[in-house]
């Protein structure tokens, strides 16, 4: 059983910065893979990025593409989004999720993702 539990969300103008963070209880991530996803108001889940634990391997969507960044840190089995210039379309519940050797063309898929967060919103408004 993997429990995961985000933190780190909250209110941000236009153009700033945000850092989440996922902490994961299991005794060894080395097959799994990891991922963000998001949900706004009224709209579908979608898929934000993902990582590859063991060799750090990482997809983004194109609408976060450089300007989101995934990581991990072994160590404290934590994954961590850190989100800059923030747009008002970057407003949604962001929802970590873990999945046991996936394929790497099955990483943007949510039903692929077994284990899910609680979810943590992030506000971006002036």
């Amino acid at each position: 059983q993997v429990q995961l539990v985000e933190s780190g969300g909250g209110l941000v103008q236009p153009g700033g910065s945000l850092s989440l963070s996922c902490a994961a209880s299991v005794r060894s991530f080395s097959n799994y893979a990891m991922a963000w996803f998001r949900q706004a108001p009224g709209k579908e889940r979608e898929f934000v990025t993902a990582i590859r634990w063991s060799g750090g391997n990482t997809l983004y969507a194109d609408s976060v593409k450089g300007r989101f960044t995934i990581s991990r840190d072994k160590a404290k089995n934590t994954m961590y989004l850190q989100m800059n210039n923030l747009k008002t379309e970057d407003t949604a519940g962001y929802y970590c999720a873990a999945a046991y050797k996936l394929i790497w063309s099955s990483l943007a898929l949510q039903h692929q993702y077994l284990y899910w967060g609680q979810g943590t919103q992030v506000t971006v408004s002036s």
